[in-house]
């Protein structure tokens, strides 16, 4: 009786060529990873398409608040994000560009503007804490064509350059005198020293103040 196996069950010699047609281990891992990839891909395409627009669209849109202040003696009522600050909104939404951006971090002094006769740096401070407030721009200075006179002072006294400070220098001048710091020239400068003029024009700036104060 003949005890040979037949060549099927005969395993192959090490070395033997891999082109059989049973997948060799590095394939069946290529597969599989290739395999669950496409699974994954599809699981997360998927979500994205069947999630409900609306939730979609909630979850992206940042949260924002309605408030009510007063500008300039006008009422203004506007909803808002929640991060916008009050030059912004002055800026962007009201369209008082005399406020000025110039460091956006509180530093210069070119946003000043009163919130309720105090002056603030408009670019620290959140539109939505303002409710009810009464806020002055440089815009709102001047009585129709009638300068205020510490406007009229910077141009009696040439008391700027390129400019782009002097709306913020004239507010905080404005706030400076109405909070009685004008009793000499060292006193004015110290606290009106949260406004920076690039171009150095702070002598004459100190004058226009003194002018002003000496007229109330």
């Amino acid at each position: 009786m003949s005890t040979e196996l037949p060549e099927s069950a005969v395993p192959p010699p090490t070395g033997a060529d891999e082109s059989s047609s049973a997948p060799s281990r590095r394939t069946f891992i290529a597969t599989s990873t290739a395999v669950g990839g496409v699974v994954v891909a599809g699981g997360v395409f998927a979500g994205t398409v069947l999630a409900d627009p609306e939730e979609a669209s909630a979850a992206e849109k940042p949260p924002s608040s309605r408030v009510s202040l007063t500008v300039n003696g006008t009422r203004r009522t506007v909803t808002v994000d929640n991060r916008t600050s009050l030059l912004d909104l002055l800026r962007e939404h009201f369209e008082l560009t005399g406020s000025k951006k110039g460091c956006n971090a509180g530093a210069c002094g070119a946003c000043t503007v009163l919130i309720d006769g105090q002056r603030h740096n408009a670019c620290l401070t959140l539109a939505v804490r303002l409710e009810d407030a009464e806020v002055t721009t440089v815009e709102g200075l001047a009585d129709g064509d009638q300068l205020h006179p510490l406007q009229q002072a910077f141009i009696d006294q040439d008391a700027f350059q390129c400019g782009y400070c002097t709306p913020g220098q004239i507010v905080s001048g404005v706030g400076c005198i109405k909070e009685g710091h004008t009793n000499s020239p060292e006193e004015i400068r110290e606290w009106m020293s949260g406004n920076i003029c690039r171009c150095g024009c702070y002598v004459k700036i100190v004058r226009a103040v003194e002018q002003t104060a000496g007229r109330k």
